[in-house]
């Protein structure tokens, strides 16, 4: 087979299979890794990915977006949890534990511990959809010794219901623009909204 006859073979193979075999590991692979490393936009990136696949491959794109997001979400987070566990059932602690610890204010903290007491695994759910909430309710579950299977009855459905929201935000910019490009930066906007706004406002208020 000549030069040509490759080059030909291989523009027959459909862009949406590339884009697939590349884009759905990566949003895996970004989202669990943000999980971990709070540097990475998670809930942009999985509504950025959920307009692309309105338009593209809507519903089933949506579909697999919205369960990629949740699992890889859930993946960071239990792997998150089991890091710090051992940090708690160490003597020295860990790394990853002081992390955790330096990332919760006091404040913070003790109204989760608060509600925890309270409420038990069903605040995991609420902790993943308030801005900031994640990590002050994982320490409290760790300085609390839930086990890792308990821990992970309460996340599974916290993934789904953040995955949800992000992926329901992008398909409102999908809805709203018939360019992807205008849903994206739509979508992406809102998400660091509804995320960063809260912490911000509560940041500049002026205190009582």
């Amino acid at each position: 087979m000549t030069w040509r006859e490759l080059a030909t073979a291989a523009g027959q193979v459909p862009p949406e299979s590339t884009q697939q075999a590349v884009g759905y590991p990566a949003l895996f692979l970004l989202v669990a890794l943000g999980a971990l490393v709070p540097v990475i936009p998670t809930g942009a990136l999985v509504s950025s990915a959920a307009v692309v696949a309105f338009h593209h491959q809507a519903p089933y794109g949506v579909l697999l977006v919205f369960g990629v997001s949740a699992l890889a979400a859930f993946t960071g987070d239990m792997a998150l949890y089991w890091l710090g566990h051992r940090g708690v059932r160490s003597r020295g602690g860990s790394r990853w534990l002081e992390t955790l610890r330096g990332r919760a204010t006091p404040e913070r903290l003790e109204q989760a511990q608060t509600r925890l007491d309270e409420h038990g695994v069903l605040v995991l759910v609420l902790s993943r959809l308030v801005p900031a909430g994640r990590i002050p309710v994982m320490l409290a579950c760790l300085l609390a010794r839930m086990p890792l299977r308990r821990f992970a009855r309460g996340d599974a459905p916290a993934c789904l219901a953040w995955a949800a929201t992000y992926s329901l935000i992008g398909i409102l910019g999908g809805t709203l623009f018939s360019e992807p490009w205008k849903g994206v930066a739509m979508a992406v906007g809102l998400a660091l909204a509804v995320s960063a706004g809260p912490p911000l406002w509560r940041r500049v208020r002026p205190k009582q």
